[in-house]
């Protein structure tokens, strides 16, 4: 069905399911660990993405901020440190976009780095998505097989055929024989302490800044360009979106969250191309997080891990081509750099590398230009 510039469809259905293999561990994680209420994040996150849908009109993959969720979940954050950090990340990513600094950030940032940034993200998921299929190889392999004959498959689209496959293995496996009735939660209205911004920004808001100005930003925006070139989604415009996003949703229950080029893509790879992804995807995640709160994390930890791990894979295979364009003149160098100090420490680091990298060979460049005068 296709309503103006919406398409609901299977296809659009499946694409909204790859990301999952980022988003299923760490909300486990929130939910089992911190103590975050299931209703609120999943109602949240829902709410986000229809939002978030119905405003670009174009996939947009909404995600946890990944510092800041691997540190609360090692943690063992309270719930209330962890709405305070969705609140301090909303007013930090509000003001990059309104001051501009973000536009400035992306304007001295080459595409080198960006290619950089992409592939080092394509590494580590496919990384990732090898350890998750090494529990179950010969799932994992049938799930590779499954998306490569039915990925763009009209009818039985493969993401949709690998969670039905997930859901069969459960129910198989007893597992589903526990999951509780449908019952209404709504979302809570949440506690800050305001004397956690600090601890927030120490233990790890300050280390998801770069990560979220490389990935969530400049390469979601390049992305973009690359699949839809006629509609173009500035930095300064992702950068509000998340401002808005996590100055709302942390007051319900929702957990910091930004967008990312390893989720849109999932996404593009699985068949989304427009926003009734995100409508549909939202509609599911809030249903969920209203009816089945008190079973969600239990479905979720049973969901067999080597299928998420296959998509993972084929995604970060998609990502990696994108470095195809690269030039071996003075492209190169900066991007392995970026990829090699992702890799090595932290996409952040990796980043810095790769501008160092860049702007060097500018400067050699133009002192060899100069001395030939």
């Amino acid at each position: 069905m296709r309503l103006g510039s919406f398409e609901f469809n299977l296809r659009e259905l499946a694409g909204s399911m790859g990301d999952f293999g980022t988003l299923l561990p760490l909300v486990i994680g929130y939910i089992t660990i911190c103590g975050v209420n299931p209703a609120g994040l999943l109602a949240m996150i829902g709410v986000a993405n229809i939002a978030t849908g119905l405003v670009y009109r174009l996939p947009m993959p909404l995600q946890p901020m990944k510092v800041l969720a691997v540190m609360a979940i090692a943690q063992a954050w309270a719930p209330e440190k962890v709405y305070t950090s969705g609140l301090v990340m909303g007013v930090i990513w509000m003001l990059m976009g309104a001051t501009g600094a973000m536009t400035y950030v992306a304007r001295w940032t080459p595409k080198s780095v960006v290619r950089g940034v992409q592939l080092a993200l394509g590494v580590l998921l496919a990384i990732q998505g090898f350890k998750m299929v090494s529990n179950w190889w010969v799932l994992g392999f049938a799930a590779v097989v499954i998306v490569l004959l039915l990925r763009q498959h009209r009818y039985a689209p493969a993401a949709i055929v690998l969670v039905a496959l997930g859901i069969a293995i459960m129910a198989f496996r007893g597992e589903l024989a526990g999951v509780g009735g449908i019952a209404l939660s709504l979302p809570p209205l949440t506690i800050f302490d305001l004397r956690q911004v600090w601890p927030v920004l120490r233990d790890g808001g300050l280390a998801q800044i770069p990560l979220t100005a490389t990935n969530a930003v400049i390469a979601t925006s390049a992305l973009i360009t690359q699949y839809w070139p006629e509609r173009r989604v500035t930095e300064r415009q992702l950068s509000l979106n998340m401002g808005v996003m996590n100055l709302i949703v942390p007051f319900f229950g929702g957990m910091p969250l930004c967008h990312g080029a390893g989720g849109l893509a999932g996404q593009y790879y699985f068949g989304a191309r427009t926003g009734g992804t995100n409508i549909m995807e939202g509609l599911i995640e809030v249903l969920l997080g209203l009816f089945l709160a008190g079973s969600i994390a239990a479905i979720f930890a049973a969901f067999p891990m080597a299928i998420v791990g296959a998509m993972m894979v084929m995604v970060g295979i998609e990502l990696c081509k994108f470095a195809r364009d690269l030039r071996w003149n003075r492209e190169l160098l900066p991007a392995a750099a970026t990829v090699l100090g992702s890799l090595a420490v932290n996409m952040a680091l990796g980043f810095v590398a790769g501008l160092a990298v860049h702007y060097l060979l500018v400067y050699i460049s133009k002192k060899a230009v100069t001395s030939e005068r």
